[in-house]
């Protein structure tokens, strides 16, 4: 009786798994009108509205810290009462709803599709639409970033995609399921709307960026050992790669990218440069277009990796516990 129940939730959650990724693979993301992380991002707004006052910097950090449990709260409940009255209608519905609501936490395809416009630009030379681009998917000012740069700006953004973006909602999926992989990107979307260190953040987002760095930790190191051991399998040095990791992943001041950035320089052996914030790597080889390329590849190695070697083994391990 137990192993047919182990084996049933584990055919399940692989069958959920294997279905998000198919959707996401040939689909990409669904329409905003009905994107799950549309509707959080508006949920925060919302609630922002709603808490945040002028006071002192201890006032809004308690605000900040009932953001976070509010709507960690809510949106794990919403998660967890969808799935349960979808089960208990049909469990082709539930099958049907925790496929889209599993994929709205990652986005592997997406990635690609905003990259690749960033090398159609660049190889037409037109280094103004480059940086235009490219400021879709980074933080930091773009506006006067040479070739080099615009092409270091978007490896990055690649690498530390492949945590924020994939591995981390997995991770959480194996963990708790789909409501653990939907908490997951509730968090990560907070951070990404309120978790900066400017005068208007810094005292209310404090605790949002806090979590979202604890929730990325393990991932992150995870993540960052693959991608070394990608190197394997896209043509590296797997023992250059590691040196590389291993003395440049403490030299940004997140506690987490540091971990990806250095790894994607070393599997790619290039230098990738924050100007006036970061150098990591060593210029063996220059950047280009095709380094692009070879960081997507990176990044859809390393997922497979962590899919085959992390998230299956913890379903297994978790559900046998």
């Amino acid at each position: 009786m137990l192993q047919f129940l182990f084996f049933s939730v584990l055919k399940v959650n692989l069958l959920l798994l294997v279905l998000a990724l198919i959707l996401d693979i040939f689909f990409g993301e669904p329409p905003p009108k009905i994107h799950p992380t549309v509707w959080i991002g508006r949920l925060i707004t919302f609630l922002e509205q709603k808490l945040r006052v002028d006071g002192s910097p201890r006032n809004e950090k308690i605000r900040g810290i009932f953001l976070v449990f509010i709507l960690t709260i809510f949106c794990g409940l919403i998660c967890h009462l969808t799935l349960y009255i979808c089960y208990q209608i049909h469990f082709i519905l539930f099958l049907i709803v925790g496929v889209f609501l599993l994929k709205s936490t990652f986005a592997i395809r997406s990635m690609r599709n905003h990259v690749i416009p960033v090398v159609e630009a660049l190889n037409k030379d037109d280094l103004i639409q480059a940086r235009k681009l490219v400021a879709r998917i980074v933080s930091r000012d773009t506006s006067s970033l040479d070739k080099e740069h615009v092409i270091s700006a978007t490896v990055e953004s690649i690498a530390e995609n492949i945590v924020d973006g994939v591995t981390s909602p997995l991770f959480y999926f194996s963990l708790f399921g789909v409501v653990g992989a939907f908490i997951y990107r509730a968090i990560n979307t907070l951070d990404s709307m309120v978790g900066y260190k400017n005068p208007y953040y810094l005292h209310f987002g404090w605790f949002s960026a806090t979590v979202d760095t604890i929730a990325n930790f393990i991932p992150a190191r995870i993540t960052g050992y693959l991608m070394i051991l990608s190197s394997i399998f896209v043509r590296g040095d797997r023992k250059y790669a590691y040196k590389i990791f291993r003395y440049y992943r403490s030299k940004t001041e997140s506690l987490n990218s540091g971990w990806l950035i250095a790894a994607m320089a070393g599997v790619l052996k290039v230098r990738l440069e924050k100007p006036g914030v970061y150098k990591i790597g060593e210029n063996l080889r220059e950047l280009s277009t095709e380094s692009i390329h070879q960081a997507l590849h990176v990044m859809q190695t390393t997922i497979f990796l962590f899919i085959i070697l992390t998230v299956i083994p913890i379903l297994a391990l978790y559900i046998l516990v």
